[in-house]
């Protein structure tokens, strides 16, 4: 192996691409346009443009990836996480193509992936488990059956991928509906595959995972635990390392059960087998995630690890050289600095970072995909950067945590960090006595209001680019370059033998363009608007759900200001819109 492709983006993108530089390995990053001046780029050894703007025209193009692979040399191929990481057609295409995938097999992943098939394994390896359909749902009765006979509240989740997309957690039968429509819709906006099965949800619990590495030549490697509870609509916000507050019973079940599910599918890679833990101590199989996870970086630090370059010495077929068992030699918390507002439901919120203070000090590491002017697109994922943070004890993690949070400034666009500096100051949390936070805590016990960004809704700055056809020793070169230079050196106007590539945008932005019309029914956050809830005509009450947008891949309500009479709708489903479009207007009965 010696030159690797990177198909991903961000702070994971650059993560590979330093792992590839320390193992003596050349790496080539791919970009879409928006991407195009974000650090990923620069920290490759080359990179390539990839054509087109949105997930599915870009990093989700399977073909466009190994044509580049092809075009640059590249004799491998890292996913990263997201987008075609747990893509079996994706892993198998690269092998056909002559290439190494670096990760398990398209088997293992298809297997693993298939949250039913992974239950029927996770089932022989004698793991815990909770209830759970015996395949994919196809209809919304199919779910009221199992939760008349299995009792509520249940959990609807997609079959395929993972990182909580397609994931609805139903209270009453009478939501089931929207839920299962919903869960639908973002598996396969996600993950491109619709399929979605359902739980029994465990109320209050806990997340807990096991980091797993095996080799080709059949050993496996538990490496590590983690704790991923603190979640805002099932998407992790914290991460610790080891685990806390266990007994050696449940450690011990959680280890053994990991390791002999990924043994008993051949797996070669690493992967993380998950769990959920409730009050009363019951602990049942989640899923498996057949790829790198976002908060690898504690299990790392915890552990000694370099998990990436474990990641690349298997592929390139080396041996584990681990002992068993792999003792953690300090404490570690991630903090993921997501693009969202805290202060409004944790919206996200894209833009422009205009500047970045990183924390420094003792047990302070950065993973970030941003720096000073970077654009965070609204069509991608709102995670921007994590902030891992050790100490010999959780305690002095815990100590050291707070000045890195309180040490760290991210201007131009909200982030999550008033939420973070708040949760380590909640004793549910922080102390050992009174530890009790669960995966919903957040929604339904967090009563702190947190205040509003005021960068919130600033209309997220164009990485429109423009390009112009060139030659250069009579070679026809096309040459890429911001949108607004070029119109500098044009004189804005058009300019011959140019052309833009650019996302759509609304027909108008209605944002503050009618600021006296206190009826308008406005977007909250840039997006698709995905689906109207509430017909024209419908009377509704204030904070009543109207409609559905799909911001940064999550799907956010869009809710009533006030009490009234919904007016007309005035975008169709599909459309994008800014953040502040009007969408409708309420007027007064």
């Amino acid at each position: 192996m010696r030159k690797v492709l990177i198909a991903n983006r961000g702070e994971i993108a650059a993560r590979i691409a330093r792992a590839c530089d320390d193992q003596g390995l050349e790496s080539v990053a791919v970009y879409a346009g928006v991407d195009a001046d974000a650090p990923h780029v620069s920290i490759a050894t080359e990179a390539y443009a990839l054509r087109g703007a949105t997930p599915s025209e870009t990093y989700l193009d399977g073909a466009q990836l190994l044509e580049i692979a092809e075009r640059s040399g590249c004799d491998a191929v890292h996913p990263g996480y997201g987008f075609l990481s747990e893509n079996g057609d994706f892993a198998e295409a690269v092998v056909e193509a002559g290439l190494t995938w670096i990760g398990p097999s398209a088997k293992a992943i298809r297997l693993l992936g298939d949250k039913v098939s992974a239950r029927a394994v996770a089932m022989a390896a004698g793991a815990p488990l909770a209830p759970g359909s015996d395949g994919p749902v196809s209809t919304a009765d199919e779910i009221r059956e199992f939760a008349i006979l299995h009792g509520l509240p249940v959990v609807v989740k997609a079959a395929f991928g993972g990182g909580g997309r397609g994931m609805k957690v139903v209270d009453d039968l009478d939501e089931i509906d929207e839920a299962f429509a919903s869960a639908v819709r973002e598996a396969r906006l996600a993950f491109g595959r619709p399929e979605c099965f359902v739980e029994k949800f465990l109320e209050r619990p806990r997340h807990i995972e096991a980091q797993v590495l095996a080799d080709a030549a059949g050993n496996v490697r538990v490496i590590g635990t983690r704790d991923c509870t603190l979640q805002r609509r099932n998407q992790k916000l914290v991460e610790e390392a080891p685990a806390p507050f266990l007994s050696d019973e449940q450690r011990a079940e959680i280890v053994d059960s990991a390791a002999e599910i990924l043994r008993n599918v051949g797996y070669v890679g690493a992967g993380t087998v998950e769990y959920l833990l409730d009050r009363n101590g019951m602990l049942s199989f989640l899923e498996v995630n057949t790829r790198l996870q976002v908060e690898h970086p504690i299990t790392e630090e915890t552990s000694g690890i370099d998990l990436v370059a474990a990641q690349l010495r298997i592929a390139s077929g080396e041996a584990l050289d681990l002992t068993e068992p792999v003792e953690p030699r300090c404490h570690a918390f991630e903090f993921r600095i997501n693009a969202e507002d805290p202060g409004r439901g944790f919206l996200p919120s894209p833009g422009r970072v205009k500047r970045v203070q990183w924390p420094t000090g003792p047990g302070v590491r950065i993973d970030a995909g941003v720096r000073d002017g970077s654009i965070v697109p609204d069509q991608f994922d709102s995670l921007v950067a994590k902030i891992i943070v050790t100490g010999r004890t959780r305690e002095e993690a815990i100590r050291r945590a707070r000045r890195a949070l309180d040490e760290c400034a991210i201007d131009g666009i909200p982030t999550v960090l008033p939420f973070h500096r708040l949760v380590l100051n909640r004793p549910e949390f922080t102390d050992a006595g009174s530890f009790s936070v669960h995966t919903t805590w957040i929604e339904s016990e967090l009563a702190e209001r947190i205040e509003a960004n005021p960068d919130f809704g600033v209309a997220p700055a164009s990485g429109d680019r423009t390009t112009f056809t060139i030659e250069v020793d009579g070679r026809r070169v096309e040459l890429g370059v911001p949108a607004a230079l070029a119109a500098a050196l044009t004189g804005g106007g058009a300019h011959h033998g140019a052309h833009h590539g650019t996302r759509a945008e609304p027909g108008a932005d209605a944002r503050g363009s009618d600021p006296g019309d206190g009826g308008a029914v406005r977007a909250p956050a840039p997006g698709i608007l995905v689906k109207w809830l509430a017909e024209p005509g419908a009377i509704v009450e204030a904070q009543e759900p109207l409609a559905i947008l799909e911001v940064m891949k999550t799907e956010t309500w869009v809710l009533a200001h006030r009490p009234g009479r919904l007016g007309a709708h005035e975008l169709e489903p599909g459309a994008p819109v800014l953040a502040g479009t009007r969408l409708a207007s309420i007027t007064s009965v």
